[in-house]
């Protein structure tokens, strides 16, 4: 075999392990797709949960040629660049907040959240804070309103929110604007507490951490530029609804679908690889 023969089947070997690579990009990208899908249809009856979406973008492309500009007397006309792309990644992988169905429970302390604003529950008296959607609070034994996790539901002014039955309170309600009106047993009506509400600029920018709750991040741009300060469902132009929960925003339709696509595209990639490996095995046989 000729020197310009076995540079010829180098150079063709060297086509092959790019198209190789090319595909288990997309492999490792389909994946991760995958895995995400996985996650939305498994949390598809979790309260408050968001689901994730996953973005892909082409990786740096090979140029073979570049452009031409067309010759200065006419005569030639000029050319466009030839490049040969070298695979995918992974852009992003989003978080959507569009909102979750309803489901009415008739639990005065079941809250759902009517516009963009998130619930904030804090472990240590608003130290630190978290954020959700969820919003399945009960009381504790001292009257406090807390989520699963025991972290307690903060009020407009930061401080955690307790209807105990030892200060003579009998009942109480929510109101559509987050303002808690108790009774007492002498009937005298009394509104102690408001429920803290926070908004952000960029909800996408918040970082999940479990359990339905969200940390903030210095992307997510809270009200006033301030996290640890709550506003009003009236501040914010929300509705909080009493005896409701917000269920998951995924569409168990459109996962599926979504699960086909990334089970095809994973095939595809499987192909490209094999096949490539068919080439290369050809292409090495003939240097023998």
């Amino acid at each position: 075999m000729t020197e310009a023969a076995k540079t010829n089947l180098q150079k063709e070997e060297t086509l092959m392990l790019r198209s190789m690579y090319s595909g288990i990009s997309g492999l490792r990208g389909f994946q991760t797709k995958l895995d995400v899908i996985g996650n939305n249809i498994a949390n598809v009856n979790t309260v408050g949960y968001k689901k994730g979406r996953v973005m892909f973008q082409d990786i740096l492309s090979q140029n073979i040629q570049g452009a031409g500009a067309p010759s200065e007397d006419g005569g030639k006309g000029g050319t466009n660049p030839t490049q040969i792309g070298l695979g995918s990644s992974i852009a992003s992988i989003d978080t959507v907040f569009n909102a979750g169905s309803p489901m009415t429970t008739n639990l005065p302390t079941d809250l759902s959240i009517e516009g963009d604003a998130f619930f904030m529950v804090s472990p240590d008296e608003g130290e630190t804070i978290y954020y959700t959607r969820a919003g399945n609070f009960t009381r504790d034994a001292q009257g406090f309103l807390v989520n699963p996790q025991g972290l307690k539901l903060l009020d407009s002014g930061g401080g955690a929110i307790q209807i105990n039955q030892a200060d003579g309170i009998i009942s109480y309600s929510i109101g559509k604007d987050g303002s808690i009106t108790t009774v007492d047993d002498t009937g005298a009506l009394d509104t102690p507490y408001t429920i803290g509400l926070m908004t952000f600029n960029n909800p996408g920018g918040l970082k999940k951490i479990g359990n339905s709750l969200y940390e903030n991040t210095v992307n997510a741009g809270p009200r006033d530029d301030d996290p640890m300060t709550p506003t009003t469902a009236a501040e914010a132009r929300v509705s909080v609804i009493a005896g409701q929960l917000e269920m998951s925003n995924v569409d168990l339709s459109e996962e599926f679908t979504e699960m086909i696509v990334a089970q095809r595209g994973f095939q595809a990639n499987s192909r490209i690889i094999t096949t490539s490996d068919t080439v290369l095995e050809e292409l090495v046989n003939l240097k023998r």
